[in-house]
């Protein structure tokens, strides 16, 4: 199966994660499955967000304290916090980037084969690019060779 021109607008209904899963393969990446995974993508995006706003406030919330250690304790706290925040910010560019892809239909399928990424693993990762196969390749690859 490779990738096919869908321009049916989206279903009205929200299909659970089980009922997508029971769809057949010549079902793949139809509008109520774009609709679902687009959705599921927008709440993340929204989550993420959030995640950003309350680590903004957080760090804003300034508490001097005279124990060196306890200080110490809030500095790494803070630098666990930012870390977390970078990684979330990496993830968000990601979402974005798939949410983009659902509008110009190209969310679902492999970025160097062109094969279907498949349900089961889109749901587990709703911002892959690459079909399982692919990603093994490319880990191999990293691992023998470095980055």
């Amino acid at each position: 199966m490779t990738k096919a021109n869908k321009s049916t607008p989206a279903a009205d209904v929200l299909l659970t994660e089980e009922e997508i899963l029971k769809m057949s393969d010549k079902d793949y990446m139809n509008p109520a499955q774009m609709a679902f995974f687009k959705n599921k993508l927008q709440n993340l995006e929204k989550e993420l967000l959030k995640n950003a706003g309350e680590t903004t406030e957080h760090l804003r919330e300034t508490v001097l304290v005279p124990d060196p250690a306890d200080r110490a304790t809030i500095e790494e706290e803070h630098a666990l916090e930012l870390r977390t925040r970078d990684r979330e910010r990496k993830l968000l560019k990601k979402v974005q980037q798939s949410i983009q892809a659902i509008d110009n239909n190209d969310y679902g399928y492999c970025e160097e084969t062109g094969e279907p990424i498949g349900i089961p693993r889109l749901i587990a990762r709703p911002t892959a690019t690459l079909s399982l196969e692919a990603q093994q390749r490319r880990e191999l690859k990293q691992k023998l060779y470095g980055d």
